[in-house]
């Protein structure tokens, strides 16, 4: 298979690349900064783009999309978290900046794929449970996961040519955990004490066993809706 991941430099984008080079697939990886050990990979492809910068998303994108070919699977995976807090406290340009990489920029790359001469056989958003949960604190970030469900179910009703679907991956040991372990235990935001007693345990794998996990559930959606939203640990 020939594969597109946004979001290869590290953790969940970084593992789930370095799995289907190591199944003997071919692997385009964007994102703003590179992999060291993925560019030593024959079979692997890095695109350099800030997701941020939708106006060279336009115009460095096309012909490296055309020049590929058809993708058989693309991952849109790329995103950002934003501080826990209270949506209250948090500003529209703070939300904003959440909306530009983890909603936005997506659209402007499905755009460019769907108009390609062979558009993508399946598209998976990496979604979240905070998409559907409301847990307190984590206001801009479920605000935009939830967009990009929606999003992703729109463009299933409009390209009946490619799969879509939006898949949560479950926790997974990254640096978004490092950053919430951190954070002080605060009564007001019940999921940062969850997370933390998870960490280190089987509830929250680590990216690489996370990214096999994945790619299994992206193999068994093809079989559910176009636009789902899924979850892998319902499979």
């Amino acid at each position: 298979m020939q594969i597109l991941i946004t979001g290869t430099s590290r953790g969940l984008g970084s593992e789930l690349a370095a799995y289907y080079l190591n199944s003997g697939h071919e692997v385009y990886g964007i994102s703003r900064n590179s992999n060291g050990e993925l560019d030593k990979h024959p079979r692997f492809r890095f695109i350099s783009q800030d997701l941020s910068k939708f106006d060279e998303i336009t115009s460095n994108l096309p012909g490296l999309l055309k020049d590929a070919g058809r993708f058989d699977l693309v991952v849109l995976n790329a995103a950002m978290l934003s501080q826990i807090k209270d949506l209250k406290d948090t500003g529209l340009d703070e939300i904003q900046k959440v909306m530009d990489i983890n909603v936005w920029s997506n659209k402007i790359l499905i755009d460019l794929l769907i108009f390609q001469e062979e558009p993508p056989k399946q598209i998976a958003a990496i979604s979240s449970g905070a998409s559907v949960y409301g847990n307190r604190g984590w206001n801009a970030y479920s605000l935009s996961k939830a967009a990009l469900n929606m999003l992703i179910k729109l463009y299933a009703g409009e390209q009946e040519n490619i799969h879509f679907c939006s898949i949560a991956p479950g926790l997974i040991d990254t640096e978004m955990q490092e950053y919430i372990f951190s954070l002080p235990d605060d009564p007001k935001f019940p999921s940062i004490i969850r997370l933390k007693k998870a960490k280190a345990t089987g509830e929250m794998p680590s990216p690489e066993e996370a990214a096999r996990i994945l790619a299994g559930a992206l193999k068994k959606a093809l079989k559910e809706e176009s636009g789902s939203y899924l979850d892998v640990r319902d499979f």
